[in-house]
C-alpha cells in the first residue's frame, strides 16, 4: 500500500527461523504452472513486507513480487489485470517475468522489476489473497493483526505527512475487505504481534508453533 520505501527497524532479537515453513512451502503442489505462488496478505501495516523479505530468504532468494508496484492512487486495488498479465501468466507458460512498476512520488509507471521462473514465488500486499487471485496459489499466508493496530504501526512509521493518504487508504481498505475477504482462506496465520505460526483455516496449514520477531512492514 503506497510507498514501500519506509519501514520499521529490525526486530534487535533477530531475524526468525522460517527454515520449516519454507520447506513445508516448496513441498506444495506447484499452483501457477511450475511455480509455487504463495501469497503473504493482511492489513496495511502488518508485517507483510517484512515477513515475505525474511521468508523469500529462507526460501534461497525466492523472487518476491510488491503489490505496491502494481497499484495506484487511482486505483488502490485495481491491479488484477497487470498482475495476472504481467506476471501470473508468464509463470504459469513457464516463463520468467516482468512487470512494469508504479512509482509513488511521479504518480506514474516507471522503470520493471524482474520475477525469474522460481520454485516458490511470493506476492505479498493487501488483498494478494483476493477472489481472482485465488486460483493461482498455491498457499495464502494471512498477518494476524487487527486493522486498527495495523494502521497506527503505519501511521508511526510514515508520520504526519502521510496522515491524508492513510485515511483514504483506510477507507479504501475497509471496503475491499468487505467485499472480498482474505483471511478465511488462509492457510498460514502469522501473528503480527508475536510472530507465531499457526495452522489457518483452509487448504495444508502449517502446523509448527514457530515463534518469531516480526517488524513493521
Amino acid at each position: 500500500m503506497g510507498p514501500r520505501a519506509q519501514h520499521g527497524p529490525a526486530d534487535p532479537a533477530g531475524p526468525p527461523d522460517l527454515t520449516a515453513l519454507a520447506a513445508e512451502l516448496r513441498a506444495l503442489p506447484p499452483s501457477c504452472g511450475p511455480v509455487r505462488l504463495v501469497a503473504v496478505d493482511g492489513h496495511a501495516g502488518s508485517g507483510k513486507t517484512t515477513f515475505a523479505g525474511r521468508l523469500a530468504a529462507a526460501l534461497g532468494g525466492a523472487p518476491v513480487v510488491h503489490l505496491d508496484d502494481l497499484a495506484t492512487h487511482a486505483e488502490p486495488f485495481g491491479w488484477t489485470g497487470r498482475l495476472r498479465a504481467q506476471v501470473l501468466e508468464p509463470l504459469a507458460a513457464g516463463r520468467d517475468a516482468e512487470y512494469r512498476v508504479y512509482d509513488w512520488t511521479l504518480r506514474r509507471f516507471a522503470g520493471t522489476a524482474a520475477v525469474p521462473l522460481a520454485p516458490v514465488v511470493l506476492v505479498e500486499g493487501v488483498g494478494a489473497g483476493r477472489r481472482a487471485v485465488r486460483p493461482w496459489l498455491a498457499r495464502l499466508v494471512w498477518m494476524e493483526l487487527e486493522a486498527a493496530t495495523a494502521r497506527r504501526r503505519g501511521e508511526e512509521r510514515d508520520g504526519p505527512e502521510l496522515a491524508e493518504f492513510w485515511a483514504g487508504w483506510a477507507r479504501a481498505e475497509s471496503a475491499h475487505f468487505a467485499a472480498d475477504p482474505s483471511r478465511p482462506h488462509a492457510g498460514t496465520l502469522v501473528d503480527g504481534v508475536t510472530g507465531r505460526i499457526a495452522p489457518g483455516t483452509v487448504g495444508e496449514p502449517s502446523t509448527m508453533p514457530l515463534t518469531c520477531g516480526i517488524a513493521r512492514n
